[in-house]
């Protein structure tokens, strides 16, 4: 019988070790993050019910007729603030940070450092 190639990458390993440790409720859901070349994509996520409750990314707030401009992090500041405005309205006051495969720094650093400063407990 032939043997099953299971090669995993490292990013791969680390998204895996640091998801295996957290998971988010209804009073303290998962914040995702991830980022591409061009785009950060921000999810709110209750893993008892598999749910995502909020969602902001730069193409949705470009759809939506905003603008932005600046660099990458100022870019993930803006998409932040959006997405703590559908926070606020479901009225969720704490979130776990779930970095994946990244290191916490940059754009993930000004991510939950704005999140902190709107008064959400990460």
């Amino acid at each position: 019988m032939p043997k099953i190639n299971q090669n995993v990458s490292l990013a791969e390993k680390r998204k895996r070790r640091v998801r295996g440790k957290i998971s988010g409720t209804m009073e303290r859901p998962r914040i995702t993050v991830y980022k591409s070349n061009k785009n950060t994509y921000l999810q709110v996520i209750n893993d008892e019910s598999g749910k995502t409750l909020a969602s902001s990314n730069n193409l949705s707030i470009v759809k939506a007729g905003g603008k932005l401009t600046g660099s990458k992090m100022e870019q993930a500041v803006l998409i932040t603030q959006d997405l703590i405005k559908q926070i606020k309205n479901l009225k969720i006051k704490a979130l776990k940070f779930d970095r994946g495969s990244y290191r916490y720094h940059g754009r993930l650093k000004a991510v939950a450092e704005t999140l902190r400063g709107a008064g959400i407990e990460v």
